[in-house]
């Protein structure tokens, strides 16, 4: 068995200047290469059109100026709250050349989160994406009285127009005197954590978060991330993940497209042909079970199941060192005849992913893999700026999510959790002093909530949340990521809540997804247009998903084994409240909502033990 580190630290690899702050990132892009395209823009549908460093700089510049000229000083904060899309972007380096505190805001957010942020943050100014998300501003506003607001703008219409105008008379001077003025220990933004319980709190990243950990992240991943690589970010900007790869993608030179309507993502892809991903696993799996269900109705489900395993098995024998003669041959066939159309779907040229926001199950990272994309699975949190560790290219170990990067460093606790510390730890939750010896160690390690371990090689693995941690009436420890991860990778399944918390076995709540099943259904010989309802207690239906429950049980001991499920005739969604925008299970809301599902669950199974 390997040993286990308790501590794994990178030393920097690229001295940063202390007055240095995010926007010159964008200077030296301009400086070295004005006319390297750092953004495309879909004007129509398949149309990209480019938008040069020097381009993008001057409507910043632009812009910036139309935020002093309507009063925003140096520190104030500035919301926005939008779907990705360029202009994000636009606006949040306008917002830092104004000198000024970029404030995200989920474009699903409810009017009392909204007046939350708001109030708390202390935002003098708020850009909407259009009038649906303006009436919600404007609406908690005059709910909660929030006096600090003075002006609200729309990103779609005129308004961005106006402020380009009204910009014209402020000097080139005033701005590059914001601008400069922040050094790496300033305030860059605030994002509230989307919470999985209780009221967000706010992060405060500094420009050194994001401009010192994309100048050393930049050289872990100069293979994938560079002036010839391309993108498009299609998860939330107002997440720091997605955030963190659009200020690293300016750092480096790389071209980013945005697109907001995941429906249309594929063809997108199609149009723009990424060079490399950026997506959460549930991404990945839907890639992967669309292809699978696709085979399946085209009659060739045989060949894709081979042409899958082929890959597994391929990319473990790769990492062990050495690819068998046979086993390379029917790779290669398996490459012309399967693996070149999912390259294809994802527009002909990815051949990287980033993988984060929750674990990347082991066989999807090995099938991505032998397929010939490397799905680089990484960990962080909102507090460290995304990413604190992240497989590479060079050092990558799939079932992991890597090493730290340069800059960073890792300790896991006495009781497993994970400490971080280095160049992407935040600085503190805003307007709460109180946690400050909650959030950090004596000496200054970041506690993250999550446990895990270190090998030998200073890879880290997770295995569960400190918080999520189970412990059954036997007094057995459960960690329900392990299961569900493996659970919602099934093609039918969209999501799964394992409980057992003070119960006498663990058990588990399912939803089905509405958008693989029609596929799966005509096969199965059951009409298409059957209620969700009347799937949820389908003989065929029940027995698929206990087979998928059996294959993760087989993972665990069994005092950890799922003994009995119930699949809910509802799915969890953001907008139920049981998802945060990034995906993640919000536990206790759906412990609340469904305490009587639970408690039912129990008590038939408890019926059916005692009628034995």
């Amino acid at each position: 068995m390997a040993n286990q580190l308790q501590e794994h630290a990178v030393p920097k690899v690229v001295e940063v200047a202390s007055d240095l702050n995010v926007t010159d990132l964008l200077e030296r892009q301009v400086a070295e290469d004005p006319g390297n395209a750092l953004f495309a823009r879909q004007l129509q549908p398949g149309q990209w059109t480019d938008v040069s460093a020097q381009e993008f700089r001057a409507d910043v510049v632009a812009l910036a100026k139309g935020l002093i000229s309507r009063g925003i000083s140096t520190g104030d904060r500035v919301a926005i709250m939008a779907a990705t899309r360029y202009e994000w972007t636009l606006l949040d380096f306008a917002i830092w050349y104004a000198g000024a505190v970029t404030v995200p805001v989920y474009e699903t957010s409810s009017p009392s989160q909204i007046a939350w942020i708001l109030q708390d943050s202390g935002v003098r100014m708020v850009f909407a994406e259009k009038t649906s998300h303006l009436k919600a501003v404007d609406r908690a506003i005059v709910q909660e009285k929030l006096d600090d607001v003075e002006h609200l703008f729309t990103i779609e219409g005129t308004d961005l127009d106006e402020l380009r105008s009204e910009g014209e008379a402020v000097q080139d001077a005033e701005v590059e005197s914001r601008r400069s003025a922040a050094d790496l220990e300033d305030l860059a933004t605030i994002i509230y954590t989307s919470g999985t319980t209780g009221r967000p709190k706010g992060c405060e990243l500094t420009h050194g978060n994001f401009a010192d950990l994309s100048l050393q992240a930049g050289t872990s991943l100069k293979a994938v991330i560079n002036k010839e690589a391309s993108t498009v970010l299609f998860i939330p900007l107002a997440h720091v993940f997605a955030r963190f790869i659009s200020v690293i993608s300016v750092a480096t030179g790389a071209k980013v497209g945005h697109t907001s309507d995941i429906k249309q993502l594929v063809d997108d892809l199609g149009t723009f042909h990424p060079t490399f991903l950026l997506a959460v696993p549930r991404v990945f799996e839907k890639i992967y079970n669309a292809a699978m269900m696709k085979a399946e109705g085209e009659g060739k489900g045989k060949i894709f199941a081979k042409a899958a395993d082929t890959a597994v098995e391929w990319s473990k024998a790769q990492q062990a060192g050495k690819v068998p003669l046979l086993l390379g041959a029917k790779h290669a066939l398996f490459s012309k005849l399967v693996y070149s159309k999912l390259h294809a779907r994802m527009g002909g040229k990815v051949t990287h992913a980033v993988s984060g926001g929750s674990p990347l199950g082991k066989r999807l990272g090995h099938f991505f893999h032998g397929i010939g994309v490397q799905i680089m699975e990484g960990y962080g949190l909102t507090e460290t700026t995304a990413p604190i560790t992240v497989n590479t290219p060079t050092a990558y170990k799939i079932g992991t999510v890597g090493q730290p990067l340069p800059g960073c460093a890792v300790r896991i606790a006495e009781d497993g959790e994970i400490l971080g510390k280095g160049v992407c730890v935040f600085r503190g939750y805003r307007n709460r002093p109180e946690l400050a010896e909650e959030t950090f160690t004596a000496d200054g390690w970041f506690r993250t909530g999550d446990i895990g371990t270190l090998d030998d090689a200073g890879f880290l693995t997770i295995t569960g949340r400190k918080k999520e941690i189970l412990v059954t009436a036997a007094g057995k420890n459960v960690a329900p990521a392990q299961l569900e991860d493996q659970i919602r990778s099934d093609a039918i399944v969209s999501q799964v809540v394992v409980v057992g918390d003070g119960r006498p076995f663990v058990a588990a709540l399912i939803t089905l997804d509405p958008e693989t099943l029609p596929a799966w259904l005509d096969r199965q010989g059951i009409p298409a247009e059957t209620s969700i309802s009347e799937l949820t207690k389908n003989p065929k239906v029940r027995e698929h998903i206990q087979k998928v429950v059996d294959k993760a049980n087989e993972s665990v001991s069994r005092a950890e084994s799922i003994r009995t499920f119930e699949l809910l005739d509802t799915d969890f969604t953001i907008e139920s409240g049981h998802l945060t925008p990034s995906m993640k299970i919000r536990r206790q809301n759906i412990m609340d909502d469904f305490a009587e599902v639970v408690d039912e669950l129990y008590e038939n199974a408890a019926k059916e033990h005692a009628a034995r």
